[in-house]
């Protein structure tokens, strides 16, 4: 086991390239998206498409929400998945970097959230979500992927390893949320209570708070831009339906599974986190014996968001020294080689 401190500066995602994608949105993304400023959110929503996947809590395919690589190349898969009730928007300046780096790299909306169509609404819970997943990958990826799970998608991806193992060669944690107990009390509200708080979670003060809180040091413009992206999924019609199933239904408790993660996991921190302690870090590079964790300084909860250029070039480090025979890893870009300024 290892654990590297990165020093990061200067300001957050700006030295990213923007890609262009064409000039109209998908058509169903809600009309908030046109609020949103940010060149980065813009192009990268233009990205997301939707896919049939067809599982078994589900009478008629899904069509879920994703953003896929422009071309499928040979080497290994490289799964984006996002934070409790997010979308894979949460990807916007790391995706890129990534992608130039010549991953095959795809983001994925988790059953529940993002921007499916969910008009005939499945079980959300940690089963459905599980499956979804499982189906997804099966159905297009094809092959064992590398799955990076941030804050809940982290035991998002450590539900999913453990029940399918042979679907994941590595993971990479980011600020992972995987030692609480599930939804907690949440799970024996009434329903009318749920809804209630649901309710209030969608909020623009409340999601401008916690913006806020997730990241280091946000522009009030930033803070604003981000915070309309954070809940543009909220604005799809079976949202709440959605998050109050998720809810009810206990949520995720992986504190007994991640002993059981047999593969090799980088876990990647940010200092600065205000959400959640970083003690936490150093008891899960504990219980993950083929672990190593890196910690970002001056950061916040979401490096991937706050950090891309160091979250990417340490994805690609960890690919290329724990690389399998076949695939070959990525060739290293010079857009990775550079720091913010």
């Amino acid at each position: 086991m290892s654990v590297i401190t990165m020093a990061a500066g200067g300001c957050r995602g700006s030295s990213v390239s923007i890609r262009a994608s064409g000039n109209a949105f998908p058509s169903f993304l809600p009309e908030g998206v046109e609020k949103i400023t940010d060149m980065h959110v813009r192009e990268f929503a233009k990205r997301i498409q939707r896919v049939p996947v067809k599982f078994s809590f589900s009478e008629s395919a899904i069509l879920s929400s994703c953003v896929k690589p422009i071309e499928q190349n040979k080497t290994e898969p490289l799964v984006l998945l996002h934070s409790f009730d997010s979308s894979c928007l949460e990807w916007r300046y790391t995706y890129p970097l990534l992608e130039d780096a010549g991953f095959d790299t795809w983001a994925v909306d988790i059953l529940g959230w993002g921007f499916s169509n969910l008009k005939t609404l499945p079980s959300c819970g940690v089963a459905a979500k599980r499956e979804h997943l499982y189906q997804l990958w099966r159905s297009y990826i094809k092959r064992p992927m590398i799955l990076v799970g941030p804050s809940l998608g982290a035991a998002v991806a450590i539900d999913f390893t453990v029940n399918h193992p042979e679907a994941v060669t590595r993971l990479i944690l980011i600020d992972a949320s995987v030692h609480t107990k599930g939804t907690g009390n949440l799970s024996k509200l009434p329903r009318a209570l749920a809804y209630a708080g649901v309710s209030l979670l969608k909020s623009t003060p409340l999601r401008f708070y916690a913006t806020k809180l997730a990241f280091k040091k946000l522009t009030f413009r930033q803070l604003s831009d981000w915070t309309n992206a954070s809940r543009l999924h909220c604005l799809m019609p079976w949202w709440e339906d959605a998050t109050v199933d998720f809810m009810l239904s206990g949520g995720y408790d992986v504190r007994h599974q991640i002993k059981q993660v047999k593969q090799k996991t980088l876990i990647i921190w940010g200092e600065e986190d205000r959400l959640i302690d970083n003690g936490l870090a150093l008891k899960l590079h504990g219980e993950l014996r083929n672990s190593e964790l890196q910690k970002i300084a001056d950061c916040g909860h979401f490096p991937h968001v706050e950090r891309p250029e160091i979250v990417a070039e340490s994805i690609l480090n960890f690919v290329r020294h724990t690389a399998l025979r076949k695939p070959p890893a990525p060739s290293v870009p010079c857009v990775l080689n550079r720091r913010y300024s």
